[in-house]
């Protein structure tokens, strides 16, 4: 163990952990800034409220963490650990379909469950870490078995089956977002596996033809995807301004928000939009608080520390030689990547608002808690592709 220790210490990937580290103190500094004004007037609550849970999310999050980094990621191919995992799914989407809420009073999709003694927990976000260890083990066992020039979708039946479950369980919840990027991470843990480019294609046909059944299920016999909140979504991103009043005054005043802090942002808590005008700006808009209060810095300090992590991630993807460890990687930065995109490109009205939180910055105990799982799972596949490497070397 002390040997373990030891070598687990001289190959700590430290750029990546204070990375994820101060991104998460920012964002603690954030919410604290965002919040105020909703804590007092809708929760009636002390200024500090959402900051003191984010600190003791934080706390879980960094004992979840070190966990992670010090639990050998060889393990999640074992066939009783990914049994385990996957029941654990299962009880959460049982859960969360018998007696789902929203995140906030109805706010929200309802896409969460009250745990007692640790509140909501949302479990589309731990759907999103399962996905990724779930098709790098599948696929790291087929490469055992097989060659992937004679791989063929039907062989990989389960994975494909699964993933259609979880997508279209989160997606019956009304968490586009979350579906969407449940798709992404399943097609970059395959692509990230080596399987060849003609069988990538029909494995992704295969997928593609399996989403837009479930796009179909849900149309004809749910209707949620043109109804309400989510038409009013599409139909603002369009025309924000032409409903200012109605679906489109959180895009709006994004705007306004973005806007009003020009290049160099009128001052660490001296947002306007925050002071009623924009709901929940700790959570899915915190982005545009950041921008109108510290403008250009605040964009350079959150793009920069989520654009390393993914560059991280993708680095040791394409440096190690363990194909398990490649997909977990690719898996884990493609995640932190369409995530923020969604974020970001819906508090700009690049793309239609999905309700995604921005990684590592906005209030969340789910998100942190799993993100924080999914970088000690990564910090631990960079340390083994290390000690590998310099192996190799000597």
């Amino acid at each position: 163990m002390r040997q373990y220790l030891k070598r687990y210490a001289q190959n700590f990937d430290y750029p990546l952990f204070f990375t994820v580290l101060l991104l998460s103190l920012f964002g603690l500094v954030m919410i604290y800034s965002s919040s105020m004004m909703v804590a007092i007037v809708f929760k009636e609550q002390t200024p500090d409220f959402y900051y003191n849970k984010q600190v003791t999310n934080l706390i879980v999050a960094f004992l979840g963490f070190l966990v992670a980094a010090f639990f050998p990621y060889k393990h999640y191919a074992n066939k009783n650990i990914m049994l385990l995992l996957t029941i654990v799914l299962a009880v959460l989407f049982t859960w969360v379909k018998i007696d789902g809420n929203g995140a906030e009073e109805g706010i929200g999709s309802q896409s969460w469950i009250a745990v007692p003694g640790l509140g909501n927990f949302q479990p589309s976000e731990y759907a999103k870490l399962f996905i990724i260890l779930y098709f790098a083990a599948a696929f790291h066992r087929k490469a055992q078995k097989y060659t992937f020039e004679k791989l063929q979708p039907t062989e990989i039946f389960y994975p494909i089956f699964l993933w259609i479950l979880v997508v279209a369980g989160v997606a019956f919840e009304t968490d586009l977002g979350a579906s969407i990027i449940l798709c992404g991470i399943a097609v970059s843990v395959v692509a990230a596996s080596g399987i060849p480019f003609k069988t990538f294609w029909k494995f992704f046909g295969v997928l593609g033809a399996f989403g837009a059944a479930i796009i179909g299920i849900l149309w004809m016999f749910k209707g949620e995807l043109l109804k309400g909140n989510r038409k009013g979504r599409i139909l603002s991103y369009f025309n924000p301004f032409d409903y200012e009043n109605d679906v489109g005054h959180q895009v709006v005043n994004s705007y306004y928000a973005i806007g009003g802090g020009g290049l160099e942002g009128r001052g660490l808590g001296q947002s306007i939009q925050k002071l009623g005008y924009l709901p929940e700006p700790q959570t899915d808009f915190i982005m545009a608080i950041i921008m109108e209060e510290l403008g250009i810095w605040g964009v350079l300090i959150v793009l920069g520390g989520l654009g390393f992590i993914i560059y991280k991630g993708f680095s040791i993807a394409l440096r190690t030689k363990d194909p398990l460890a490649r997909m977990i990687a690719a898996g884990i930065a493609s995640w932190i990547g369409f995530q923020s995109f969604i974020n970001l490109g819906g508090v700009t009205g690049l793309i239609p608002l999905t309700g995604v939180t921005l990684p590592f910055i906005s209030y969340g105990g789910t998100s942190i808690i799993i993100l924080s799982l999914a970088m000690g799972i990564l910090i631990n596949v960079s340390m083994f592709e290390k000690v590998e490497r310099k192996k190799s070397q000597s």
